[in-house]
């Protein structure tokens, strides 16, 4: 967690306007390349709606939890228990056997194995046995004045419908929030995800559109990166400070992205320290931080990349406005240049097909792509030459 999170009004006024909803027309989104600090700034709005009389449920949204309708179903029902296990509820008592008179329903804790129950004794499919469980709970926290929930879920671009299978977690998710809503149960969703997330919400179901508020978080502004590097060094009354000439480089090489903000400044500070002690004059190494940085953060992935998708990506990386966005058309025409053996425009769109599973790039709209991996232009030229015959 960053000592200081700078930049993020817009998006933390947009949570608090969200908040005040009575009936839950909007849910949020919160989308952006990996580095943004999108699940920075999800640790921080839990306080921020708690303060406001909101329960928070919720945990990283991982694959497994997508394998089946149920495997998602259960998995909301083991987060929605740390709320409702402090709850006593009256439950149907068990029936003994050789007693036909039914017994007296028994007070209960509403914990996991309760919510299982009602859940696998209601009739019908996944989606109705789950809109079952999140009506009762809803009930008896709101006998407790408890009744507002946030479902808030990070890495939400694992969620995902499988229709070779039969199974469609996502479809049943978006389809449980919307009819609980229209019933007036204030229990919302948030998702956090890759710019891949809202085009899959969308995919499995088209109200998904009217259903969520999309905040897409940038890099931050040449200000606002001074500020991330300088609030926490004059807050904290740190024994060392950065020059100028130090806070213009280090946001120059981590160009806004918070995440490389942070991986930078510990390393200047650490280098500092030394330092300081030797006599020796204190600069940013930024060579040796920026070989560092491309071994943690790039090199792993890099690593899993065949031969011939590494030429395509040296290709994006020379393309104009590579950081930005580009075409399948831009990057034909920059392979013809640059490559003895270029793409045609149905290759380079399979593999980037392949590089988008691969969570390297993402298709921003219809036909614009872009690097989901921010700064992975910079390290290929850093790092690769394509093959030269």
């Amino acid at each position: 967690m960053p000592p200081y999170l700078a930049g993020r009004h817009q998006e933390y006024e947009e949570f608090g306007r969200l908040l005040k909803q009575t009936t839950i027309l909007e849910n949020m989104v919160l989308t952006g390349l990996r580095g943004v600090g999108k699940t920075v700034l999800l640790d921080t709005l839990k306080p921020r709606a708690m303060q406001q009389g909101w329960l928070w449920a919720g945990t990283d949204m991982s694959e497994s939890a997508m394998v089946s309708e149920e495997t998602m179903a259960l998995r909301l029902l083991a987060d929605l228990t740390v709320i409702t296990s402090s709850l006593t509820v009256e439950y149907p008592a068990p029936q003994r056997v050789g007693f036909s008179v039914p017994q007296e329903p028994i007070q209960v804790r509403l914990s996991y194995d309760v919510l299982v129950s009602i859940f696998t004794s209601t009739p019908g499919l996944v989606v109705d046995k789950l809109k079952a469980v999140l009506e009762f709970a809803w009930q008896h926290l709101q006998a407790q004045e408890r009744r507002r929930v946030i479902f808030a879920y990070d890495e939400a671009q694992n969620l995902s419908d499988n229709a070779t299978k039969e199974q469609f977690p996502l479809s049943v998710l978006l389809d449980v929030f919307q009819s609980i809503q229209k019933k007036g149960i204030p229990f919302m969703l948030l998702l956090t995800g890759l710019p891949t997330l809202f085009p899959k919400l969308v995919e499995a179901r088209t109200f998904a559109e009217r259903m969520f508020r999309v905040v897409t978080i940038g890099r931050l502004s040449d200000d606002e990166s001074k500020e991330a590097i300088a609030v926490p060094i004059k807050r904290d009354r740190c024994p060392v400070s950065f020059s100028t000439e130090s806070v213009n480089i280090i946001c120059q090489e981590s160009a806004g992205y918070p995440y490389f903000i942070q991986f930078i400044c510990r390393e200047v500070f650490d280098v500092f320290i030394q330092q300081a002690g030797t006599g020796e004059p204190m600069g940013v190494p930024i060579d040796a931080i920026q070989r560092k940085l491309d071994a943690d953060f790039f090199a792993g992935r890099w690593a899993r990349v065949p031969d011939r998708q590494r030429e395509l990506l040296w290709v994006i990386s020379n393309v104009e406005h590579a950081e930005e966005e580009f075409t399948i058309q831009e990057l034909v025409a920059r392979a013809k240049e640059l490559l003895i053996k270029g793409f045609s425009p149905s290759h380079a769109n399979q593999m980037l097909v392949r590089l988008a599973d691969q969570g390297l790039i993402y298709k921003n709209r219809l036909g614009k792509y872009s690097f989901a991996v921010p700064l992975l232009g910079s390290f290929i030229r850093r790092n690769y030459c394509p093959p030269t015959e």
